[in-house]
């Protein structure tokens, strides 16, 4: 083993060494990088068509991009943080109200369901074979047990949430930071982390136009349209008065990713439990207006803002957002499809590189966003 052999293995070992010093430095403010690059994709056309207004060779044309870069950033970020707010102390109202209101029905009406958990009880033992009897568990008692429980949770949350607002603050004040920089020198930056991936350069560029295209269009066509799905189940929950309706708007944003179900799954039940209760016009009318809003806009909105941008199925792209989810909580919402699809795309660079081509089947695309 010669000297140059040696020194370039003990480089390489001194690279690995600071690369995961400066990943573990920067690795806390991951979530803050994140939407900041995000907020950054999004606004950034919005900035940038005012700087090309301005006059190039003002004196005060470097003063005025970053006093508007710094509005920018914090009306951004406050208008975001102002309807979190907002709707998070709606649905701690409506949530307590729905749970207590569950616990008093249920304590008043003893023989709620009786009849039909007899019959599911009998069913489950018989199939059983005698091993599972439902009657033994005292089902009711622990239904009440846990929806006292759950008000107890909420409220504990609740008040954990106001302990830790000094590092939610401290966390939006860095996201209004970062943001700001993003903007006012987002090119020198980005030509900073090109240098420092040992990527060809034609690839990183690649990746990056299909991380913003990504990033648009998950927020056209699936994060926007599910939010005007949203708000206009609340106003129409509103108006027909159901009881907890930001909570089910808020569960409904959620079930708009769900393949052929949609929203349905929270508009129709709503609905159909109006007509057993007694309100049939107005379930009827419940439902007609809801498949028309509500439904209907999702197959209009949708196709267009998408077009052809997004070649990936819908049932891939439910799966990514759960996944995402689950394993990093709410960045997971854009960071599942977003993994997947550069995952794809990294995928077709490689077979580019070694020259494959791979048979793709043209003909079946029934389903399939393109």
């Amino acid at each position: 083993m010669n000297g140059k052999t040696i020194q370039t293995g003990f480089f390489f070992l001194v690279f690995i060494l600071l690369l995961v010093g400066v990943i573990r430095i920067f690795s806390p403010f991951f979530t803050v990088f994140l939407w900041a690059s995000l907020l950054y994709i999004l606004v950034s056309p919005l900035y940038i068509a005012v700087v090309k207004v301005l006059p190039p060779n003002s004196r005060f044309n470097g003063l005025v991009r970053n006093v508007f870069a710094a509005i920018l950033a914090i009306l951004t970020v406050l208008i975001i943080i102002s309807l979190i707010i907002w709707i998070s102390i709606q649905l701690y109202h409506q949530l307590y109200s729905i749970l207590k209101n569950l616990r008093a029905y249920i304590s008043e009406n003893p023989n709620f369901l009786n009849r039909e958990f007899s019959q599911l009880s009998n069913f489950i033992k018989d199939v059983s074979l005698g091993q599972i009897d439902l009657e033994t568990l005292n089902v009711k008692s622990q239904v009440l047990s846990l929806l006292g429980n759950s008000s107890q949770r909420l409220l504990q949350y609740s008040t954990s949430l106001v302990k830790n607002v000094g590092s939610f603050l401290a966390g939006l004040a860095f996201l209004v930071f970062t943001l700001f920089f993003f903007l006012i020198d987002g090119s020198y930056l980005f030509n900073l982390l090109v240098r420092v991936i040992p990527i060809k350069k034609d690839y990183i560029m690649q990746l990056a136009v299909k991380f913003k295209e990504i990033t648009q269009n998950l927020f056209m066509g699936y994060i926007l349209v599910a939010l005007v799905q949203a708000t206009i189940a609340f106003i129409l929950f509103s108006l027909f008065r159901v009881q907890g309706s930001l909570v089910f708007s808020i569960i409904l944003f959620f079930c708009t990713f769900i393949p052929i179900i949609g929203a349905g799954a929270i508009w129709g039940p709503i609905g159909i439990f109006k007509i057993i209760t007694g309100d049939v016009f107005g379930g009827i009318l419940f439902l007609v207006l809801s498949g028309l809003l509500i439904s209907t806009l999702d197959n209009l909105l949708r196709p267009l803002f998408l077009k052809d941008r997004i070649k990936l199925h819908p049932l891939i792209i439910f799966f990514a957002i759960l996944g995402g989810v689950s394993i990093f909580g709410l960045n997971g919402l854009v960071l599942g499809p977003m993994i997947v699809i550069l995952f794809l795309t990294v995928l077709d660079l490689f077979f580019v590189e070694h020259g494959i081509h791979p048979e793709r089947d043209e003909t079946h695309t029934t389903g399939v966003m393109k």
